[in-house]
């Protein structure tokens, strides 16, 4: 499909302008401002909150340009590159779940162009967008439609930035940040229908229709191919339709191994209510594959009644650790028990992420594009004996044992960056009940890195916009303490982003992790010594750019 882009002269004008002088130049540090402890686990929709006016919204990120166009924009380094203390960390920006429509076309794609020429103009590298299995493979088995992306895509390289494309095997609809619903594939939720247990399943038979259950993985159920082999073939039909953009613009492919496209099991769903935060979720291990794949393991080591079900005493989804016999501090989870089934639950989940990698190493292998996994940051609970959220969630993590070393090896096996989330948390910000350590999760997860030798990409759990939420980032992005970030990518493009004080949040926050965290101010020149700046962009452009910026969501 031809792509028609309309834009009378780019953002950042390349001009000589050797003579231009800062009148600006005497040196300054900007801090980042403090903001106040929250206990609030989900961020505010965008659409929920008092919406700027559109004339305030100009007049605030005209100002912000003006400001831009005193500095130069710092070089641009090669994405994921290894960390230390002194080194650049790449800023990428999430973009909208509903980037390309249901039909297919790329929403608003003059807005969309506007947006990316503001991302760039503030130093940002790139963006990520969800390439959703349910709106590519729609029309049926193997018919794939990918032109809302490659329109999307041909802009990104246009600007000159770089897009990370997360291949999205799971549903949208149902969780923390969900703000549209794009389902699986029809004919995959026509398969589900003849057969409910293709989906997980919790102890009370409910069916959760985010992903399809890794108790099937080798199995052919989708209308005879296993779901790793439609999997497979999903990223094999991206990589043939993209490979001219592999490993130059698509810089990343972050491989969807389960809900929220990360490797875990949905044990904490949203949807209509069911979980909590925060509750300690339920075990998902009810369908009959999981059941058979329980028994199996049971009759193996000679204790057939160990495979009948998961445990009996591991409470609801809204229940704390010392409500039930499983998790509290002298529960079964520490007896010989509830070792096997723990070591039975997160092993299948590693299992289930080594058969999608292996796939995806083989598929982009020679192309030039990292890899990436995404690990959930299950942080509530965490202060306790048995972790119970993380251990109902797959990650066999309690304070005897290790549960994210284990998932890093694996991914260090297929070369895969380990993506994690809640680098933006302060242990300060949590309910005291919650026994909440985001930090020590963060902490634990880095050295699980720095020990299996692999890249750590972060990203920020919930929609934040302040600076101590960047501060937090800042601080976490270096390598004191086991690896620092090689990527962090902010969640998300929308109006807010572009209100005045959040705008110079993200640019400030840029401008530092461009120096590794170590500056709040970018350099009087780039370190390429180029004469790219921001600040010889025409007066009719920036007013037609914010005007277009305005119109997304």
């Amino acid at each position: 499909m031809a792509l028609a882009l309309h834009s009378s002269t780019p953002l950042i004008n390349l001009k000589e302008n050797r003579g231009f002088r800062n009148p600006d130049d005497s040196s300054t540090t900007v801090g980042f401002a403090k903001m106040k402890p929250t206990c609030q686990l989900r961020a505010k929709n965008s659409t929920q909150e008092s919406q700027i006016s559109r004339t305030e919204r100009e007049r605030s990120f005209s100002h912000t340009i003006h400001e831009l166009q005193r500095e130069k924009l710092h070089g641009m380094a090669s994405p994921h590159s290894h960390s230390s203390t002194n080194v650049r960390v790449p800023v990428f920006v999430m973009l909208p779940l509903d980037t390309v429509s249901i039909g297919g076309s790329l929403n608003k794609s003059r807005a969309m162009f506007a947006s990316l020429m503001a991302l760039k103009s503030g130093g940002v590298e790139g963006v990520m967008v969800d390439a959703w299995w349910g709106l590519v493979e729609k029309d049926g088995p193997m018919k794939y439609n990918w032109e809302g992306y490659a329109e999307l895509i041909k802009m990104v390289e246009k600007l000159g930035l770089k897009i990370q494309v997360v291949m999205s095997f799971h549903q949208c609809g149902g969780n923390v940040g969900d703000s549209c619903s794009i389902p699986l594939p029809p004919w995959v939720l026509e398969e589900i229908s003849k057969n409910p247990d293709l989906v997980y399943t919790d102890k009370s038979g409910r069916r959760n229709p985010e992903y399809i259950s890794l108790g099937c993985d080798s199995l052919p159920v989708l209308r005879g191919r296993t779901p790793i082999q439609v999997y497979s073939d999903f990223m094999t039909s991206f990589r043939e339709r993209f490979k001219a953009y592999l490993g130059e613009v698509v810089v990343e492919i972050q491989v969807g191994m389960g809900p929220c496209g990360e490797l875990r099991y949905p044990s904490y769903p949203e949807s209509n209510g069911t979980w909590r935060f925060p509750g300690i979720g339920e075990f998902q291990c009810y369908d009959k594959y999981m059941r058979a794949s329980l028994a199996a393991a049971a009759e193996a080591i000679g204790k057939d009644d160990w495979g009948r079900g998961g445990p009996h005493d591991a409470g609801q989804y809204n229940q704390f650790p010392d409500d039930t016999g499983f998790f509290r501090k002298d529960g079964t989870w520490n007896s010989e028990y509830g070792h096997f089934f723990l070591e039975w639950y997160s092993g299948n989940l590693i299992n289930h992420g080594e058969k999608i990698l292996a796939a995806a190493e083989r598929v982009f292998e020679g192309t030039g594009a990292k890899l990436s996994g995404k690990v959930a940051g299950i942080h509530w609970h965490y202060k306790t004996r048995s972790h119970a959220a993380e251990l109902t969630a797959g990650y066999y993590n309690t304070r005897h044992r290790d549960g994210y070393l284990p998932i890093a090896r694996m991914l260090s096996k297929h070369r895969v960056v380990l993506n994690f989330t809640c680098m933006e948390m302060k242990d300060g910000e949590q309910p005291n009940e919650a026994n909440c350590s985001p930090e020590g999760l963060v902490r634990q997860v880095k050295m699980a890195t720095k020990t299996a030798r692999i890249d750590l990409a972060g990203e920020n759990a919930l929609e934040r916009y302040d600076g101590g939420a960047y501060s937090q980032v800042l601080e976490t992005s270096r390598s004191d303490s086991g690896n620092g970030l090689s990527a962090f990518t902010y969640l998300r493009l929308n109006k807010r982003l572009f209100e005045p004080e959040n705008w110079r949040n993200l640019v400030e926050f840029v401008r530092s992790m461009s120096e590794g965290g170590q500056r709040t101010r970018l350099p009087d020149s780039d370190r390429i010594g180029s004469d790219l700046f921001v600040g010889f962009v025409k007066q009719s452009n920036v007013r037609k750019t914010i005007s277009e910026v305005a119109l997304v969501l």
